[in-house]
């Protein structure tokens, strides 16, 4: 299993912007193959600054939506909203067994 992190920052006034793009997104994504779940979080202190929190079954998974043109749509949208580049984690568990989903 791989977990996908993705900060982003926002200009303030592209914030609802965003929010309306992630929720009409979001069960598309999650309907990928591989694809476990997606979650939005926003930083407790810089409310500009925003995290996307996604599961995959395997990196190949991630890379068969991120080549897609579905992605590239998306985050075409989305990256016009920044403020600054975005940056991304893909990660894996160090004790595996411990995961719950």
């Amino acid at each position: 299993m791989l977990t996908r992190i993705v900060k982003m920052t926002f200009k303030p006034e592209n914030i609802p912007s965003f929010e309306r793009i992630f929720e009409t997104s979001r069960p598309s994504i999650e309907a990928f193959p591989g694809c476990r779940l997606v979650r939005l979080h926003r930083d407790l202190k810089a409310p500009e600054v925003y995290f996307t929190y996604s599961l995959w079954d395997s990196e190949a998974d991630l890379e068969h939506y991120r080549e897609s043109e579905f992605f590239r749509e998306v985050w075409g949208r989305t990256r016009a909203l920044f403020a600054q580049r975005a940056e991304a984690w893909s990660l894996e568990a160090v004790n595996p067994a411990s995961e719950t989903l």
